[in-house]
């Protein structure tokens, strides 16, 4: 479980193809920390360490993580964000993320506000029940607040730390993300979805 407050950036070694499986070496200053076995968030995604190496360890994404996502688009040189999983004896400063990416969705514009940038992300319609105007969602791990939502699209803002601190300043129209859903929104619609059986 994490919360979506991205702890550190890391940058991606090495990416190689194992059968239907991508190994992922990330260069990181938490590396030291690690133990393998351990889960962190890698862009909202949650991965196994598999092997740690002085700075740098090892994950390994299967196809169907490949399928969801977009950690296939990884190449030397990127930065990810991370975030180890919660300790249970401090404060949600985000919001409940699985680190369950649900898909992705494509970044659609990209407009500096004064001190802010506001971005507007497309994304797919069989989620639309999911989102509710200043709700949340987990955007590459970061926890973030959705604005005019509609059923394709929805709006968030990023203040300068989170701009200057994860890499989603690296991100411009046409790049994708990986979105997960409020787990809260995705109960609820479950909810409904089996009373009204």
């Amino acid at each position: 479980m994490f919360t979506g407050i991205i702890e550190s950036l890391g940058e991606v070694v090495s990416t190689k193809q194992e059968g239907g499986n991508l190994l992922i070496t990330i260069q990181s200053a938490l590396a030291p920390e690690l133990k393998i076995d351990q889960s962190i968030a890698h862009n909202g995604v949650c991965l196994t360490v598999t092997g740690i190496q002085g700075a740098n360890y090892e994950i390994v994404a299967v196809a169907e993580t490949l399928q969801k996502t977009n950690l296939g688009q990884l190449a030397p040189g990127q930065q990810v964000n991370l975030e180890r999983a919660m300790v249970f004896n401090g404060r949600i400063d985000g919001h409940l993320v699985q680190g369950h990416v649900d898909g992705v969705g494509e970044c659609i514009s990209k407009t500096p506000q004064d001190g802010s940038w506001e971005y507007r992300f497309r994304y797919p319609v069989e989620f639309a029940s999911l989102l509710v105007e200043k709700g949340s969602i987990c955007l590459n791990g970061i926890s973030l607040t959705i604005f005019n939502v509609t059923d394709r699209e929805f709006s968030i803002a990023v203040i300068p730390y989170t701009y200057q601190h994860t890499n989603i300043s690296a991100v411009a129209p046409g790049h994708t993300v990986n979105l997960e859903f409020d787990i809260l929104g995705k109960y609820v619609a479950r909810q409904l979805q089996v009373s009204g059986r």
